[in-house]
C-alpha cells in the first residue's frame, strides 16, 4: 500500500489504520486551508480501496480496531461505492469496531436518509464535519460552500441516521471584526445540532493561503490570546447542547479545556476566567496548526 501526498487524519484518529477511499480534497477553497494543496482531487475506484485493505492486511497480523477513511471528503463517493468498501472491510477486518471519514455538509445533504442509515448499518459510525462558524458572514469570506443554517441541516440529518456527529469550530476565524458574531452564532448552530463531540481549534494563518495574505494586507485582524479567551466565554455563555463532549486542547488552543455541556459549562468559564486572570496563555513557540 503507498500513500499519494500528504495525510491529515483527526486527532482521535491516532491509532487507526488509515485507508484513502479519496485523494486530496473535492472543493479545497477554504482561504485558512493548507491542506491538500500537493494533490489533485480524486475518488478511487472500490477496487484500488480494497486491494489496500487486503495487502494491509498481509502486512500486519494485530488486530485493527479503527479505520479513518481519508481524504477530505470521503463521504462525497458514491454510496454504493462506499457500502462495497465498508463490506470489504467487515470481511477482512471482523474485528473492526468502527469506520470514520471527514464528510462536508453538501455531502451529507447530497445523500438520502435512507442512504446514510445504509452507510451506518454497513459500519460507518461517526463523521468529522468542520463547521468552522456559525456566522454566514465569516463563512462566505472564507469560502466555505455552505450557509450555516445547511451546516445545520447537514449536521441533523447526519445524526438522525445513528451516525455520531463530530463537529469542529475555530476560534479566532471572524477576526476582531465579528469575534461577538462568530461566538454567539457559532454557540446557536451548535446548540441547534446537538452534535456528540465538539472540537475547537485555534486559527493559525499559513503562508501561502488566501487569509495569510488577508493578514499581511491588514484586510484581516488576528485575535490576541486574551481576545480568543473572551471569545471562547462568549460561546460558552451562549451554548446550550446537553450531552456533548467538549475539547479545546489540540496544540493551536491557547487554553486547554476538556468537559461536557451543560453540566461543565460553569466551570470551562471559570478555567477560562482564572487563565485571563494570571495570563498563563500557551506560548506562541509551543502552538501549531497541526
Amino acid at each position: 500500500m503507498r500513500y499519494e501526498g500528504t495525510i491529515y487524519r483527526p486527532p482521535s484518529e491516532a491509532y487507526s489504520l488509515i485507508i484513502q477511499h479519496t485523494i486530496g480534497c473535492a472543493r479545497n477553497d477554504c482561504t485558512f486551508c493548507s491542506m491538500y494543496k500537493d494533490k489533485s482531487f480524486r475518488i478511487r475506484k472500490p477496487a484500488e480501496v480494497i486491494a489496500d485493505l487486503v495487502d494491509v492486511r498481509r502486512r500486519c497480523r494485530g488486530p485493527v480496531d479503527k479505520i479513518f477513511l481519508a481524504d477530505g471528503d470521503a463521504l462525497i463517493a458514491k454510496t454504493d461505492d462506499l457500502l462495497t468498501v465498508l463490506g470489504a472491510i467487515r470481511q477482512i477486518y471482523p474485528e473492526c469496531e468502527r469506520v470514520t471519514s471527514y464528510g462536508a455538509p453538501a455531502d451529507i445533504l447530497a445523500k438520502s436518509p435512507e442512504e446514510l442509515r445504509a452507510l451506518y448499518e454497513a459500519g460507518l459510525k461517526m463523521v468529522y464535519v468542520g463547521l468552522e462558524s456559525g456566522d454566514d458572514e465569516v463563512l462566505s469570506a472564507v469560502k466555505k460552500g455552505v450557509t450555516a443554517a445547511q451546516a445545520v441541516e447537514a449536521g441533523k440529518k447526519l445524526r438522525a441516521s445513528g451516525m455520531k456527529l463530530s463537529l469542529t469550530v475555530i476560534s479566532g476565524l471572524g477576526g476582531r471584526a465579528r469575534l461577538k458574531e462568530h461566538a454567539v452564532l457559532s454557540a446557536k448552530c451548535v446548540s441547534e445540532i446537538k452534535p456528540e463531540y465538539l472540537g475547537f481549534l485555534t486559527l493559525m494563518v499559513i503562508p501561502g493561503t488566501p487569509l495569510y495574505d488577508d493578514v499581511e494586507s491588514g484586510r484581516f485582524e488576528l485575535l490576541t490570546a486574551p481576545e480568543v479567551a473572551e471569545e471562547m466565554i462568549l460561546f460558552l455563555e451562549n451554548v446550550d447542547s446537553e450531552g456533548t463532549v467538549f475539547r479545546s486542547n489540540h496544540i493551536s488552543n491557547y487554553i486547554n479545556l476538556r468537559g461536557t455541556f451543560n453540566r461543565d459549562v460553569p466551570r470551562l468559564i471559570a478555567e477560562v476566567k482564572q487563565v485571563m486572570e494570571s495570563e498563563a496563555y500557551k506560548p506562541e513557540f509551543f502552538r501549531q496548526h497541526l
